[in-house]
């Protein structure tokens, strides 16, 4: 039988990071991290209410590289000894990114008011997931104004933001709901 899932390690109120340290489950990078790990969820279940084959799948591969930042997070050293290429996050995901907003605003048309977050159940999820990332990112900003985050999460997640406020928008056009416009 594997390990068990509980260590008891924990019940002081601290957490191992990557490299073995120690530190409070309340400390910043833990609080980054965990903000991570809450939107990844997040997208899981909005991946169980959207039915767009294509938005599923790109929201599974966010999954993807979501898993891959909560990683880079929990590692301060990241970057500074070898590391797993599967965690490393690219330019290319963030073009990938702007590419699919620029198609999505091709379908939906360009944004021309603030627009209040529902409409279907998948848009509403959207919008959630979108409000988590905004917060996931506001967290670690926090955390490279004080220590070592590697360059590309900060942008990757304000990308992302964009993108899940897009794909928002899109899943109600396809779903024939308008925007609801704040008035």
């Amino acid at each position: 039988m594997g390990s068990k899932i509980y260590t008891r390690k924990g019940d002081d109120g601290s957490t191992g990071l990557a490299g073995g340290a120690r530190v409070s489950k309340a400390a910043l990078r833990v609080e980054a991290y965990g903000d991570v790990d809450e939107l990844n969820s997040v997208l899981g279940w909005t991946i169980t209410v959207v039915s767009d084959g294509p938005i599923r799948a790109e929201l599974s591969r966010i999954q993807a590289d979501l898993f891959a930042i909560g990683a880079q997070l929990a590692d301060p050293e990241f970057g500074k000894r070898a590391s797993k290429e599967k965690v490393r996050i690219d330019q290319a995901r963030i073009d990938a990114f702007e590419a699919l907003i620029d198609r999505a605003e091709e379908e939906t048309g360009p944004v021309k008011q603030f627009i209040l977050p529902g409409g279907t159940p998948a848009a509403a999820a959207l919008h959630l997931a979108r409000t988590v990332c905004r917060r996931a990112e506001r967290r670690v900003v926090e955390l490279a104004g004080r220590e070592s985050v590697p360059g590309l999460v900060v942008p990757y997640l304000n990308r992302l933001s964009d993108l899940l406020f897009a794909l928002a928008r899109l899943a109600n056009r396809r779903a024939g709901i308008a925007d609801i416009p704040w008035v």
